[in-house]
């Protein structure tokens, strides 16, 4: 494995834990590599901390292949209040509602997670622009998985 692929693995696994995840998938060039958490360490290990696994696999990706900015302490996250399906526009042929690189004011609709039949709209929770989409269109997303990151401190 290459130093970069190992450094960028290592940044998954990074995120994985400041966000709390239990799994973070990522598509790029064409390699999908999933990172994942088991849910209890294995009674065997001496080590306290959380265990891993790598997985290659066919292209579906949660992440943009496009790589994550460098420090994610500064940014907000806006995360997924339900489990439900992913819509970052309000019908398939209607423009997403933001794009990266978007100002976005509080309260302004960011996507739609469907739940039951019922659209729930999910707004900013503070003015800034939008630094990365984290959840492709119509993707299945968890209660409490990152779906944007927005820079409170770029605003308009």
């Amino acid at each position: 494995m290459a130093d970069s692929s190992r450094k960028e693995i290592e940044d998954l696994v990074e995120l994985l834990n400041r966000y709390h995840l239990t799994e973070l998938e990522v598509e790029k060039k064409g390699v999908r590599v999933r990172v994942r958490r088991d849910a209890a360490p294995a009674v065997s290990a001496p080590v306290a901390e959380p265990s891993f696994t790598l997985e290659a696999a066919s292209p579906s990706p949660l992440l943009h292949s496009s790589g994550l900015p460098a420090d994610l302490g500064q940014f907000l996250t806006v995360s997924s209040p339900i489990v439900g399906t992913f819509y970052r526009a309000s019908s398939p042929d209607a423009s997403p509602y933001v794009e990266e690189g978007d100002i976005v004011k509080k309260g302004q609709v960011l996507c739609i997670v469907e739940a039951m039949k019922l659209m729930n709209e999910i707004e900013a929770e503070a003015d800034g622009r939008i630094v990365k989409i984290l959840v492709e269109s119509t993707t299945p997303v968890e209660f409490g998985q990152p779906l944007f990151l927005i820079d409170p401190q770029v605003s308009a």
